[in-house]
């Protein structure tokens, strides 16, 4: 069974833009503009997630703050990015978990005065300022 999230495509354009309040040639032209850009079905017809409607009425929001179309791209880009940085670093923390777990009681890595170093089994840093990340036994 497939898991439904923020990501995931199911709203015909019509039902965005009532989700959105917005025309649903509001929501085309954003397409063209590159603002928000919704998945595409075999048919070509648009799907839009729970991602993309707050990013709608994120929209309209800076658009009724006085915010230009091109600064509210710049805004969603930048959001976008942000939250895609977001995912790998939760990635990255999950993959160093699943390793840490797969190691009980190894040392992985020291950081200090010299940045990070990694430490094999039983070694100990060169300076005692150093902060060393191990599973307990």
């Amino acid at each position: 069974m497939e898991q439904l999230d923020e990501n995931t495509p199911m709203f015909a354009i019509t039902v965005a833009a009532e989700l959105a309040v917005m025309h649903p040639q509001t929501l085309r032209q954003y397409d063209r503009l590159g603002l928000v850009v919704p998945v595409r079905t075999g048919g070509m017809s648009r799907r839009y997630t729970m991602r993309n409607i707050a990013q709608l009425r994120e929209i309209a929001r800076l658009s009724a703050e006085g915010i230009t179309l091109e600064g509210i791209r710049r805004i969603l880009e930048l959001e976008n990015s942000n939250a895609d940085l977001a995912k790998r670093v939760r990635d990255l923390e999950q993959a160093l978990a699943n390793e840490l777990m797969n190691r009980p009681g190894a040392r992985v890595f020291a950081a200090g005065d010299q940045g990070v170093v990694s430490l094999t089994r039983g070694k100990r840093p060169s300076k005692s300022t150093s902060v060393v990340l191990w599973r307990a036994k």
